[in-house]
């Protein structure tokens, strides 16, 4: 059975620069990819944009991301 590390420890690794890059270039895709489809309608036509979805559409993805990347880091550094 392996440890599994602390929440602070992979906040921590979360926050290194090669995850953190990695992590904001994934949300921008993605990010993006959200606002299109889920406000599409009022970014093309100039219609009321909801500016909480929009920062949530990039925030999301950038918190799984960075998440799941530093999980996976520390759980090969376990393993080794």
């Amino acid at each position: 059975m392996t440890a599994t590390p602390s929440f602070i420890r992979i906040v921590s690794t979360a926050c290194s620069g090669t995850i953190a890059r990695a992590a904001a270039r994934l949300s921008l895709v993605v990010g993006t990819a959200l606002n299109v489809i889920n406000q599409g309608d009022a970014l093309f036509s100039g219609g009321d944009v909801r500016w909480g979805l929009v920062l949530l559409n990039f925030a999301v993805p950038y918190c799984v991301a960075s998440y799941s990347a530093a999980r996976n880091q520390l759980q090969h550094e376990i393993s080794s």
